[in-house]
């Protein structure tokens, strides 16, 4: 049985730029921490994998000194748990607040996937409440229900290794070639890559300009049909990179991933 395997941030909602920065720097701000994260200052977090593992980045010698933080290696990573427990809060309170929508196309491919018999899940290296909630807001709850979510410190690397994507595979008894997965990044390509699993990209906020080299599709969005007038103007998804020639427009639906899961290079 075929499956689809989202990542979240990014592909599930653009949640980068409107969700885990404001958060972030919320956090920041609490525990009395001597930085802010500006925009650009987080396109390049973006490609640490991991909440944790970016707050981490900041822990330089001189920062650790001003900030007053403890020295000791144990105490400083209960001191970036703490952070991090509070980061999630902030974030999961601010997608509740609807002030983040969710990516075109998600709901729509999520439901014909699951009403063909597709196995649906999440593979993300963020904190698992964080990912529940951009779950339910991007899919709604009953279809939400239906994804195996796997995510946050349940592998000891985070992307782009590819221990979340064997996780799930492990879990939920799926040989690679019968996996797609969809990401937004670089580092997300990478580590379903070397899963040996095919994958299409939606760029994301700050993502269009990474290399795809590998991605079976690159696409701006998974796009929507968009009701206009009397008729319906099928608009939304740019095509950045075809390497196949399909030509999945002008938005994709469950059988141009039929069509990219079967020419997907097999590994298994």
């Amino acid at each position: 049985m075929p499956a689809l395997v989202f990542d979240c941030d990014g592909v599930l909602a653009d949640t980068e730029r409107y969700g885990h920065l404001p958060a972030f720097n919320q956090t920041f701000e609490e525990f009395g921490l001597p930085v802010r994260w500006s925009d650009r200052d987080y396109a390049e977090k973006v490609k640490v994998g991991g909440g944790k593992e970016r707050m981490k980045t900041l822990l330089t010698p001189a920062f650790v000194a001003e900030a007053g933080l403890p020295t000791d290696p144990a105490a400083l990573d209960d001191e970036v748990a703490r952070w991090h427990r509070r980061k999630t809060e902030i974030y999961t309170g601010i997608i509740a607040g609807g002030a983040v929508p969710p990516r075109p196309g998600v709901r729509r491919i999520a439901a014909e996937a699951d009403a063909a018999g597709w196995t649906l899940a999440v593979a993300s290296t963020s904190a698992e409440p964080s990912v529940r909630s951009v779950l339910d807001l991007a899919a709604g709850p009953e279809l939400a229900a239906r994804f195996g979510v796997f995510a946050g410190d349940i592998v000891p690397r985070k992307k782009p290794a590819p221990d979340i994507y064997e996780f799930a595979l492990a879990h939920l008894g799926l040989a690679p070639s019968d996996v797609i997965v969809i990401e937004d990044s670089h580092n997300g390509m990478r580590a379903a890559l070397d899963a040996g699993l095919g994958c299409v990209v939606t760029t994301s906020a700050y993502t269009r300009q990474e290399d795809f080299t590998g991605a079976l599709l690159v696409v701006t969005s998974l796009g929507d049909p968009v009701p206009v007038g009397n008729g319906t103007e099928e608009i939304t998804a740019e095509v950045l990179s075809d390497p196949l020639g399909w030509d999945a427009r002008p938005f994709l639906r469950l059988a141009d991933l039929e069509f990219l899961l079967a020419a997907a290079p097999r590994t298994d």
